[in-house]
């Protein structure tokens, strides 16, 4: 008969194979942002689920409206949110890529853009996306 100690460390060894399995199988998550900055919780949500998964290689895409984030400068106090491009900023480790087509559609190519910010065509863009483990869009 096997004690509760024991019972428990065995859990503890299947939960971390379980960790080390998914691990393996996942090494790099992509996330696509194609909504503004500002006006709803996705950017800000994103950002944070991207942060929280440094031990991957992350990759945060920003497509449509979500190039709105590129811009440098930005000021969101008068809106009374955080600025999410401070998180951009205080994560280094998150490969951050804007969609070259989608700042032309509006006009933004000319503006400053946070200097992390790689700019990517249709084709760089979709390789980056197909070549993730793992996408995520919220």
């Amino acid at each position: 008969m096997l004690y509760q100690d024991e019972i428990d460390e065995i859990n503890k060894i299947d939960e971390t194979n379980e960790i080390n399995k998914a691990n393996l199988l996942m090494r790099s998550v992509f996330y696509l942002l194609d909504d503004a900055p500002y006006g709803s919780e996705k950017a800000y949500g994103v950002l944070n689920a991207a942060a929280v998964s440094l031990e991957m290689d992350v990759t945060l895409g920003l497509h449509a409206d979500g190039v709105f984030l590129a811009l440098a400068g930005q000021e969101s106090r008068f809106l009374g949110v955080p600025n999410n491009s401070d998180i951009i900023y205080a994560y280094p480790e998150i490969r951050v890529i804007a969609h070259e087509p989608s700042l032309a559609e509006r006009g933004l190519l000319s503006r400053s853009l946070v200097e992390r910010i790689e700019l990517m065509d249709d084709e760089m863009f979709q390789e980056e996306i197909l070549s993730s483990d793992c996408i995520i869009l919220l």
